[in-house]
This record gives C-alpha cells, sequence and structure tokens, in this order.
C-alpha cells in the first residue's frame, strides 16, 4: 500500500505529481489539518482534488486531532492552556500532536493499512523532501530505520528535483502554484509574510495577535521568562505598530521636483547646507 503524506505545499504536490508520470501506484494522500492553515491552502486542496480525480487518483483526505471525539484546533488548545505555538519554545509538539497523531490514528483504522501490517509488511509512505534536503533524512534516520509500520520513500531526492524542478512540475501540470502552507500564526513565518497576513488576511492576524495576548508571560514555574511574542522576544503586534509608524514617516517626507536624486541637506531633501559629508 502507498500513502502520501501531503503538506499542502510545493513539494508535496511536486511528489504526486512525478508519482503519477513515474507510475507509481498512490492508495492515499493525507493532509493532516491543525485547522490554522491561510485560506488559499485550503483553496488549493479543493482545486488539486478536482486535478486528481480527473486522472483517477484518490482526493486528499483532510485528518484532524480530535478531543472527546470532535475535532480540535491548535488555535484552541494554545487559547485554552494560554500557550504560544512550540517552536516558540523550542519543540516541535504541535507537529507531533496536531500532524504526525492524526495522520497515524487515521492509518490505524484504515482497512488497507491494517490488512498490510496483519501479512507482517510494510506501509510505504512518500514524503515530499526535495534533492536539497538530504539533511532532514540524515537527521531522522534512525527513527526511520527502526519503523516498524512504515517504510519511508523520498522520490524527490532520488529524481534529482529541486525547489525549481518542483514549481515547474506543477506548473507544467497546469496547476497554480499552492503558496507556502503553514499555520497562519507559526512563529517561524518570516517577517516579510508576517507583512503579508496583515495585508492579506487582517482577521487572522487579529486572531494570532489574540493569542499572543492570552499567552502566559512566565514559565509553568511562574519565573520570568524572555518569550513575550510569536517572535519570541518580540510581538507580532508590536512588530507591526513599529512598521506602521515606519511607513507613515516615510509618506510624511516630501521632496521638491529636481532633488530626487539629491544626498545632501535636510531629511526633506531641500538643500540647506547643514549637511557635510
Amino acid at each position: 500500500m502507498n500513502i502520501v503524506s501531503y503538506g499542502g505545499g510545493t513539494n508535496s504536490t511536486a511528489l504526486i505529481i512525478g508519482m503519477y508520470q513515474h507510475s507509481i501506484p498512490i492508495d492515499l494522500i493525507i493532509f493532516s489539518d491543525t485547522g490554522g492553515e491561510k485560506p488559499h491552502t485550503y483553496e488549493f486542496i479543493e482545486i488539486f482534488s478536482r486535478w486528481l480525480e480527473e486522472r483517477s487518483l484518490p482526493r486528499v483526505t483532510k485528518v484532524r486531532q480530535t478531543l472527546r471525539g470532535n475535532p480540535y484546533t491548535l488555535e484552541e488548545k494554545l487559547l485554552t492552556y494560554n500557550e504560544l505555538p512550540a517552536p516558540v519554545y523550542g519543540n516541535s509538539q504541535c507537529a507531533v500532536q496536531f500532524k504526525i497523531n492524526p495522520k497515524a490514528s487515521y492509518c490505524n483504522k484504515h482497512p488497507m493499512c491494517k490488512d498490510v501490517w496483519m501479512r507482517h509488511e510494510k506501509v510505504n509512505e512518500y514524503i515530499g523532501y526535495d534533492a536539497k534536503e538530504q539533511r532532514r533524512i540524515d537527521k531522522n534516520k534512525a527513527v526511520y530505520e527502526t519503523d516498524k509500520k512504515y517504510e519511508k520513500h523520498f522520490p524527490l531526492i532520488a529524481w534529482g528535483w529541486g525547489r525549481d524542478e518542483c514549481i515547474n512540475a506543477i506548473k507544467d501540470a497546469g496547476l497554480p502554484l499552492p503558496g507556502k502552507s503553514s499555520c497562519f500564526f507559526c512563529p517561524n513565518n518570516k517577517k516579510d509574510v508576517i507583512q503579508q497576513l496583515w495585508e492579506d488576511y487582517p482577521d487572522l492576524f487579529d486572531r494570532a495577535v489574540a493569542l499572543e495576548r492570552n499567552a502566559r508571560k512566565t514559565k509553568r514555574d511562574g519565573t520570568p521568562t524572555s518569550i513575550v511574542g510569536l517572535g519570541r522576544t518580540w510581538t507580532w503586534e508590536e512588530y507591526r505598530e513599529i512598521w506602521m509608524h515606519n511607513e507613515e514617516f516615510r509618506k510624511s517626507q516630501f521632496v521638491l521636483p529636481g532633488f530626487e536624486d539629491f544626498t545632501g541637506g535636510c531629511c526633506c531633501g531641500m538643500p540647506c547646507g547643514c549637511y557635510d559629508g
């Protein structure tokens, strides 16, 4: 049995396209949904699922963490326990609980997977690490080799597909690029992505700020911590305020026609002679 761990981004999308091109059978495509993806990811999954169906491939199956039998999002957990996402604290617990565990739970109950394990065989799991990500395999080599239920496969590396090849494969398949897949409140987002969030999805940015405001500002034992927000030592809310302030200041400046390239004088662009550089 062949399953694909689908992340909703460029690499895993290209992986599936490449498997189709190389006639590698696919029985199940699993996307673990934390409930915190940006709208463009959910929209792309629907577009991609239609592409898959047209080629007699399985649609993307979305699975979620549950609490007492009900869907449970990472955002709900963080708000309940007054916490920030795990990477802020230097660990990957949120990925384990909301990405790895839901997929494992779903497969444990899936009839085809159970049949494979009953025969004392392994399920083939395909993962979209690209040609420049060998280090990720090396880091987890011992875990992969001792896994009794899954045989890991990394076709993108075998095909020599890096980021550019993955992008080209998606375009050649007639699909739009999926965009970056991550929780909208992920602490690993770079500042340009944070800015894009408040510009494109202001409601999601406000929810990320709500997580910051709700989180404890002390460790579990009550001692102070340097972690204050999603930026660890700085908050996204503060970053936006500073950025907005600087942008307003930039817009407030004016330059008289004819002095656009003048490097001396006051900040307004006037050649007052006070600059001596």
